[in-house]
């Protein structure tokens, strides 16, 4: 008779995905809060000069709101995947992230409706340059979010149900989207 050791128990689960999406959360937020902080510092020195930020363009209010409140929303169906894929749901899943890409979709479009709004050639100067490299940062980053809300769409309905950790870093990476979009909506559209 030979004696045997136990089997070693099972290695935890190192959540590497996740540790990667926070990794790239946290560099959102340096860039975007820098690029704010660039922002602010120009933009007091103009309204200390007693002129007006931007001085001959308006923002269309009503858009940067819709975006806002897009976002806001977005949030709702992001949790609604996660909740489903833990439980393996792969109609309601499927439901919830299609509506996620669909508002990532009408943030863009509201971004752009904006863009034409303004008119504002991106020549123009400081402000030009600022506004549409911040906003345009924003929409990357909202592109971003539509290819990994899709692919983890596309990993889950394909039959990876048992690998929630995608979808639960999609959600993580939408609300450091959210977080980011609320402070350019602030600094950039509502204070001007």
């Amino acid at each position: 008779m030979t004696l045997a050791l136990p089997a070693a128990p099972a290695p935890p689960v190192r959540r590497q995905i996740l540790v990667v999406t926070s990794l790239g959360c946290m560099a959102g937020t340096m860039l975007i809060g820098g690029m704010l902080g660039i922002w602010m510092t120009l933009r007091g020195r103009v309204v200390d000069g007693g002129d007006r930020f931007p001085e001959n363009y308006t923002i269309a209010e009503v858009a940067s709101n819709v975006m806002l409140m897009t976002i806001g929303a977005m949030l709702v169906f992001v949790q609604w995947a996660v909740y489903s894929a833990k439980r393996g749901d792969r109609v309601n899943f499927g439901i919830a992230q299609a509506v996620t890409v669909i508002l990532g979709v009408a943030v863009i479009n509201a971004q752009a409706f904006v863009y034409t709004q303004m008119g504002m050639p991106i020549a123009e100067g400081a402000y030009a340059g600022l506004f549409y490299a911040i906003t345009g940062t924003i929409i990357a980053l909202v592109v971003v979010g539509i290819v990994f809300s899709s692919v983890a769409a596309f990993r889950y309905l394909g039959g990876r149900t048992f690998d929630t950790e995608l979808v639960s870093a999609s959600a993580l990476y939408w609300y450091f989207l959210a977080v980011a979009f609320a402070a350019v909506w602030f600094f950039v559209y509502v204070t001007k």
